[in-house]
């Protein structure tokens, strides 16, 4: 039975050369065996977290028509509302039993149209995410933190310390508020909240409520949950981490269940921000990572790759 393993991520940023190096070595095992962890001592306030939570919980409290007046509708932004069934992460089965808000670092300056001057959420989260204190912070750490999971990668793959950084400083990220409503009817055949697949990008840091529904497979099949930890936050693996490394690291399948008690009547809240390299990067098989084998995959471009995995999804 493998287990997803909790690693205390301090002992790396803040240790010295031998605790750094245990830490890498247990990423580095995480990565290959599983493709998730749990980091904690990640250094991301809780106070902040919680308040990331409440403005997402405030915006997915309004009303559809005014959510939907920000509709996602275009891959090459990947921002704004997703609404309910709209993505169907398993193409084989029916949409998935969510609601999204994506934001980018640029936002997309989105107009606020109609009367929504005086809802909750653009109190605390006007049209741009530049605006927003916390969503600001909150980004800015969470891409502090990305940057350091990156250099523990790159040592534990024999990289400079800065190469996956490096290839990160644009900051082509989507950070990803997400809500599950309370099922009020009997889903569809196969439907979940959440169906199978792999993320597209490099890391995912992932925020999670006790509600729970998490599930990741194992490389033997078998799926196994990932609660929420209290102090904690998911670290995963995603497509192009996986093409990079020749599959040393794998981008691993996992999905988000409907909870089979009580929890079914309760709304489930979750926050990502999903990290993906600079567009113009070029993943290719690593040095390192093909001296056994063949590089699995040819070269793409990271911006390509990502556009491709989108027009899928939507």
């Amino acid at each position: 039975m493998i287990n997803i393993p909790v690693i205390d991520f301090y002992l790396f940023t803040n240790g010295n050369s031998t605790t750094r190096q245990t830490v890498v070595q247990q990423i580095y095992q995480a990565c290959h065996e599983i493709g998730f962890m749990y980091l904690q001592n990640h250094g991301i306030s809780q106070n902040l977290i919680e308040q990331v939570f409440t403005h997402g919980k405030n915006f997915f409290n309004l009303p559809l028509e005014v959510k939907q007046q920000l509709a996602w509708s275009d891959e090459h932004s990947n921002q704004g509302y997703v609404g309910m069934e709209r993505e169907r992460l398993d193409p084989n089965k029916p949409g998935d039993l969510k609601e999204a808000f994506n934001m980018g670092k640029e936002d997309t300056q989105m107009q606020r149209r109609g009367d929504v001057e005086n809802q909750n959420f653009y109190i605390s989260l006007p049209n741009s995410l530049a605006q927003n204190p916390d969503i600001l912070a909150f980004y800015q750490a969470c891409t502090k933190l990305a940057n350091k999971v990156l250099q523990a990668f790159a040592l534990a793959l024999q990289l400079p310390e800065d190469f996956f950084a490096n290839n990160h400083n644009e900051q082509n990220h989507t950070l990803r508020l997400l809500h599950y409503p309370p099922i009020q009817q009997p889903p569809q055949s196969g439907q979940v909240r959440a169906g199978e697949h792999s993320d597209y990008g490099s890391i995912t840091l992932l925020f999670q409520d006790e509600v729970g529904g998490l599930e990741v497979q194992t490389a033997s099949g078998e799926w196994i949950a990932a609660p929420a930890i209290p102090g904690t936050v998911v670290v995963n693996t995603g497509d192009l981490m996986q093409r990079w490394t020749n599959h040393v690291f794998c981008s691993t399948k996992h999905r988000v269940m409907i909870p089979n008690d009580d929890r079914v009547k309760q709304s489930r809240y979750s926050i990502a921000l999903f990290c993906h390299p600079n567009d113009d990067t070029e993943v290719a098989c690593l040095e390192s990572c093909c001296r056994e084998y063949p590089p699995i995959y040819p070269p793409i471009l990271a911006g390509e790759y990502l556009l491709s995995r989108l027009q899928v999804t939507y």
